[in-house]
């Protein structure tokens, strides 16, 4: 029998006969692997268990544990909930099914309105078809017979899908006990491994994303392969609800989205505050760093966004306007107005590299429904730089962005990961000035000692970039600051500088935020927070609590000599008891509390409460406005 030689993901060559499948080989290797594989990795394709090896090739056993593996799970789980509901109503129609980050969901058309109980029964259903352990096989068949079987099980919605495939193409379905999907996979090898499920919620989606078209239910699931994996992701659920910026907001009386302006924030004056004290030491630091602040228009001329290349690439997410008969765009990136700018004057190599910072107003067209909160809104402020180099710049450039993003995510106590991103498909310039890119980013990536992940096809239209995704206190990730590196505008803008033998060249270009967009940046510190925000981030640093409106003419001394000094405080001198003042100031979130009795103004001293370690005793006025003035200068966090 004809052999094939398998390379391992640690390096080892074993020989095995040709169409040994993949779970034969975790088998050989080890009957835990076995057990525990849910996919594989062949020559950098994901595939089935089942799936049977003809030649040569290098595969990576994928488990639960990995990303790769994990959606395997879900997207099973997914095809599990469709099943559950095809018996439960059997006139539901298919839409799509994935995986999604830490769960799953499926689409459906169903005149019957999902309830909270009917999402009860399914998961029953659901944990019934897992218990009766069904066997799941692909099977492939031509375009024409796929849409005949998919129209003869009154499928409309995969009929659609198969009809905009290539007419030479082979369809792939999977099969488990009665149910059938139109679907590419992979999937595991039986309903069995997946024991724990949980439906979370149902919503409104439109068929393919466009309002024009149908809105289907769509339910919202996760699973795992163990009730405890379950149980703690369902408390790290619970966990984030209390945090919910878009709750949290209210009650804090930060922001708010009203129904005159969906998806357009308004910011409350303690949310100003909070949003002027991350702007300030925005300034402060582009200063220190060698930036220049600059403002560009918030709507510019349609034949700009033709020359930067936005209006092929973007123009559905844009607003347009007309001024005296001309057409204009709102704009919803920064960079072609620091283009302007540069192209404004002659630049000579001795003053490259130049570098342009702007708190950017922008507006994107988003759906209704993808609306939410600060984290997706129509019209955000992007902390933008334009960086303008030589060539031989290049990796200092990125390597001092580097740092200064590290720098300021480690203020906020985030840890982080970085991702690559390469070519998309829909891209601007040629092979050699992306492969000159790319291999930039990464070489200064190297040098700084950092690990990234590739994320193949995910670059700018213009460029590759560097990705640094957030992790807050519940381990969720947040995309945030970027580094993208353009040879393209410059060309399109045609930039120049005079370099060392007086003829003109073309700079190369860095896009960059690091907060990624301030409204977002809000809304990720409140929920990492949970509202507690540092001394030096919170609206309102100290309350002053008086016990008796006795007590209030030296409470108001007290105030004054804290707003001399620069603490931002608030003095609740109301005839209520004072739990309830320390209560109300607790749910606030507000980080001292000072109380004020007989004790306190005969004394000229203040008892501070603190609102993470509880009561600290009578303090001297004077001491506790130089600890608060330290704690807000070095910017410490919350313990």
């Amino acid at each position: 029998m004809e052999q094939v030689k398998i390379t391992l993901q640690d390096g080892s060559v074993k020989e095995y006969p040709s169409k040994t499948t993949l779970l034969e080989i975790a088998e050989s290797i080890s009957p835990r692997l076995a057990k525990e594989a849910v996919g594989g990795e062949v020559d950098k394709h994901v595939v089935d268990l089942k799936y049977p090896i003809e030649k040569d090739a290098f595969i990576h056993i994928l488990k639960f544990q990995d990303e790769k593996g994990a959606d395997i799970f879900r997207h099973t789980s997914a095809h599990i909930l469709a099943q559950a509901v095809k018996r439960m109503y059997p006139d539901a129609k298919l839409a799509i099914g994935p995986a999604i980050e830490n769960g799953f969901y499926y689409d459906f058309d169903l005149e019957h309105r999902f309830t909270e109980e009917d999402l009860e029964k399914i998961e029953k259903e659901m944990l019934k078809i897992i218990k009766e352990d069904l066997d799941i096989e692909r099977f492939e068949l031509p375009r024409d017979e796929a849409i005949q079987y998919m129209q003869e099980r009154n499928e409309p919605y995969k009929v659609e899908l198969i009809q905009e495939l290539p007419e030479d193409a082979v369809i792939s379905f999977y099969k488990q006990g009665e149910f059938v999907d139109l679907c590419a996979g992979p999937h595991l090898p039986s309903t069995k491994p997946v024991k724990a499920v949980k439906l979370l919620s149902v919503a409104g989606a439109y068929w393919r994303g466009d309002e024009k078209r149908p809105m289907l239910q769509r339910i919202y699931g996760t699973s795992f392969p163990k009730q405890k994996l379950l149980e703690e992701h369902l408390h790290r659920l619970e966990e984030a609800k209390k945090r919910d910026h878009r709750k949290l907001g209210k009650e804090l009386d930060l922001f708010s989205i009203q129904d005159e302006g969906p998806g357009f924030p308004f910011f409350h004056p303690k949310g100003m505050i909070i949003r002027n004290l991350l702007e300030d030491f925005w300034r402060k630091e582009h200063m220190q760093r060698g930036y220049e602040e600059i403002r560009t228009p918030i709507i510019l001329s349609e034949q700009l966004w033709h020359t930067s290349g936005h209006w092929d690439h973007y123009k559905e997410n844009m607003y347009f306007t007309k001024i005296d008969d001309l057409d204009y765009a709102v704009k919803p990136m920064n960079c072609p107005g620091a283009l302007l700018l540069y192209r404004r004057k002659m630049y000579s190599y001795r003053d490259l590299p130049i570098r342009f910072a702007e708190m950017g107003l922008v507006h994107r067209h988003e759906l209704s429904g993808a609306l939410h909160g600060l984290m997706r809104v129509r019209c955000f402020t992007q902390d933008d730089a334009h960086i303008f180099m030589l060539p031989s710049q290049i990796k200092d450039e990125i390597k001092g962005v580097i740092d200064f993003v590290d720098y300021v995510y480690n203020l906020f106590g985030f840890k982080y990961y970085i991702e690559l991103s390469t070519r998309p498909e829909k891209s601007m310039g040629s092979d050699e000035e992306w492969e000159m890119a790319t291999n930039a980013l990464k070489e200064a990536l190297v040098e700084k000692g950092l690990s990234y992940k590739i994320n193949e096809g995910d670059g700018a239209f213009y460029g590759p970039k560097i990705d640094f995704h957030l992790q807050d206190c519940l381990g969720r990730t947040w995309q945030c600051g970027t580094i993208q590196l353009d040879f393209q505008m410059p060309q399109r803008f045609d930039l120049t500088y005079i370099g060392k033998d007086g003829e003109k060249h073309r700079p190369v270009m860095i896009h960059r935020v690091i907060f990624g967009s301030i409204e977002r940046f809000i809304g990720i510190l409140i929920e990492h927070f949970a509202g507690k925000f540092p001394v030096w981030l919170s609206p309102v640093q100290a309350k002053i609590l008086t016990i008796a409106d006795k007590y209030n003419d030296y409470a108001e001394k007290i105030a004054r000599q804290f707003k001399s000094s620069d603490i931002r405080v608030e003095l609740d001198s109301r005839n209520e008891k004072i739990g309830y003042k320390i209560r109300e100031a607790q749910l606030q979130k507000v980080p001292y509390m000072i109380i004020i009795g007989e004790k306190e103004m005969n004394s000229g001293t203040i008892s501070v409460r603190s609102r993470d370690r509880g009561e600290l005793g009578s303090q001297n006025v004077e001491e506790f406005i130089q600890k608060v003035k330290e704690e807000d200068k070095n910017k410490v966090l919350p313990e």
